[in-house]
């Protein structure tokens, strides 16, 4: 299994894996009534040719499960890319299932804490450009620390007191970790890579 640490109390993981390299030249050459057993480099040049002209169908062979714990507000984006992945039907059920741990059932005790505090880009919405001076580092890490106690405190509070813990949360952070099983088409994956990747 390969893990890999991600922020400060995260990570992405692959639990388990469905198919190969051949898995994708074999899919792709079964319209010529072709198959082969050992990968060399006519394969490896198919899978170039496949992805650069965007023939996806015979990567969606590859399935990849990953466990992934990571904070809210990231999770929210690659969500978005899960729920935008199969626009072909209209039926309720996708193919790309995901799962999600509850704050029901589990008691929310990580947060993510930043190693550092950037600042906003001037001429660019969805970036950053840059880290805060020093003095601030240490007034907006001051400021975070206060208000994750209040936030600890409200929650706890709440749970002790008696409430549901499905209304108890509502005071919890975008910083709060979550964590989800993931499983997508090799394709999926390189779709969000590919859209997820820029600066």
């Amino acid at each position: 299994k390969m893990k890999i640490k991600v922020l400060d109390k995260g990570y992405i993981e692959v639990v388990d894996k469905l198919g190969d390299d051949l898995t994708v030249v074999n899919s792709a050459r079964v319209s010529f009534g072709k198959r082969k057993e050992v990968w060399d480099e006519k394969d490896a040049k198919l899978v170039r040719y496949l992805a650069k002209n965007k023939h996806f169908s015979p990567f969606r062979h590859l399935q990849i499960q990953l466990n992934i714990k990571a904070p809210e507000f990231v999770m929210r984006q690659l969500f978005r890319h899960v729920v935008g992945i199969e626009a072909t039907s209209n039926y309720p059920t996708k193919d790309t299932p995901w799962n999600e741990i509850s704050g029901r059932y589990v008691p929310v005790e990580d947060f993510y804490i930043p190693d550092v505090w950037r600042k906003q880009s001037e001429d660019n919405k969805q970036a950053s450009a840059g880290v805060l001076d020093d003095l601030q580092q240490r007034r907006m890490a001051s400021c975070y620390d206060e208000y994750m106690r209040q936030v600890e405190m409200t929650y706890d509070r709440m749970i002790e007191a008696g409430m549901a813990k499905e209304q108890a949360r509502i005071v919890l952070p975008l910083s709060q970790y979550t964590e989800v099983y993931w499983t997508a088409s090799f394709q999926s994956i390189m779709n969000f890579i590919d859209l997820r990747d820029e600066k």
